[in-house]
């Protein structure tokens, strides 16, 4: 579809902004794609003259090498050489950056994090849900232990060893004040304290004070037992009416571990996005994540599974407060390269660069987040990861368009925060 005498549209990508994206968002149509031809015509012909650059200085690094092949070359002569070619820049003045709405996953808490293709809706969900994650299953099913013995049905003996590794890390990162969690026989909740029944009689608590972050279910009797570690949490899950826990002598069916605390949802090297479909596919769930509404359907075990964003999990606290832990891991979205270029959006005649497609159109998604109900960053931030970038100028050119996509759709300067991949040579020399 043709929007104006510079800008077209491949008309099922039209069709996504207009009837999916852009409604919720308080941004018009028009005023949409006004801005992606602004964008557009601000950013094609900088980006061109950078990757020009680009071929320019390997062109004369090709060239050097092969005058001195065979030849030794020591480290200062090829030093002084890229500088004299600008490969290699001056070191900047000192400075300092106080950045403001940044989420706790990204700013203080140091954990996992998942990279996973945003074009595959059932792999994004379990990236999203990878937040919380069961001890049991990730040590029974992986070669952790040792490796798995591939028989059908439940192996007791591999399910012992896995029990007696989740108790020695409880004992690690929760320590009792005397005996071992492998001694356990019942937890419960006394007063603001933990109090753990031992089989021979006696009472432990926690040796750390303050480990002790909540509970969910009676404080007698209670189904989960939250406790905090490095700013970290895992639950110990009690059900004496489970498989496992009705064998456990304290009633322990599990131990859930807080895993994925970020998760890359990736528009560039896991997907195959190389038409309009593919864009929109991208696009589509990208946004789903944003407006919390993604789901998969699949077969699994003679029956049709729907998965969903796991809802943020509620303990009571010790203060007689209720604390609300996230249910799921906190999103990020990778833009392409600054390379690419896509059918999907033609700009004077020409394949659009994807980047700046890619800018204005996850953002826009990331809108319905912001506006809403802040599921994803209750800071109020969105977090774009930009990979593939050549020294310090192609930084400032995505800073710079982030500023116009910013401006373009009405959000504060520096909402977007950009996750610069140190993955080129001359990016990692110039950092």
């Amino acid at each position: 579809m043709d929007i104006s005498n510079t800008l077209s549209v491949d008309d099922l990508l039209h069709a996504f902004v207009e009837g999916e994206l852009l409604p919720g968002t308080g941004v018009e149509p028009k005023a949409f794609w006004a801005a992606l031809e602004s964008v557009l015509a601000d950013f094609t012909p900088r980006n061109a003259e950078l990757l020009k650059r680009r071929d320019e200085l390997q062109t004369t690094i090709d060239a050097w090498w092969r005058e001195r092949r065979g030849k030794d070359v020591s480290i200062s002569e090829q030093t002084a050489f890229l500088r004299d070619i600008g490969y290699l820049l001056p070191a900047p003045p000192a400075f300092k950056i106080d950045t403001q709405n940044v989420d706790p996953e990204i700013a203080r808490l140091a954990g996992p994090q998942l990279v996973v293709p945003v074009s595959n809706a059932r792999y994004a969900l379990n990236a999203a849900n990878a937040r919380w994650g069961s001890l049991y299953d990730a040590l029974y099913g992986t070669d952790a232990l040792d490796p798995p013995t591939g028989g059908k049905g439940y192996d007791p003996e591999r399910g012992g060893k896995v029990i007696a590794y989740a108790r020695q890390l409880l004992d690690q990162l929760a320590p009792l004040s005397s005996g071992s969690h492998a001694d356990a026989v019942g937890y419960a909740i006394k007063g603001h304290d933990l109090v753990v029944s031992l089989k021979d009689g006696t009472e432990a608590r926690l040796a750390t004070d303050g480990q002790l972050a909540g509970w969910r279910g009676a404080k007698d009797a209670p189904e989960g037992v939250l406790l905090r570690h490095n700013g970290l949490h895992l639950e110990i899950l009690v059900d004496r009416s489970s498989n496992i826990g009705k064998d456990d002598p304290a009633g322990v069916a599990d131990v859930l571990v807080e895993a994925a605390l970020t998760a890359i949802q990736d528009c560039e090297d896991s997907v195959a996005a190389v038409d309009a479909e593919d864009k929109t596919g991208v696009y589509r769930n990208w946004l789903g994540l944003m407006r919390g509404d993604l789901e998969a359907s699949f077969p699994k075990g003679g029956r049709t599974e729907t998965r969903r964003l796991e809802p943020d999990r509620v303990y009571a606290a010790p203060d007689g407060s209720d604390l609300t832990l996230r249910g799921r891991s906190l999103l990020l979205v990778r833009n392409v390269g600054h390379h690419m270029t896509t059918d999907a959006v033609r700009f004077n005649g020409q394949d659009a660069y994807e980047t700046a497609v890619d800018a204005l159109i996850t953002v826009a998604a990331a809108l319905h987040d912001l506006k809403g109900k802040k599921a994803n960053s209750p800071a109020g931030s969105i977090y774009v990861v930009k990979p593939k970038m050549h020294g310090p100028d192609e930084v400032a050119l995505a800073v710079r368009l982030f500023d116009l996509v910013e401006d373009a759709l009405g959000i504060a300067r520096n909402t977007v925060k950009i996750g610069v991949m140190d993955e080129e040579r001359r990016t990692s020399a110039n950092l």
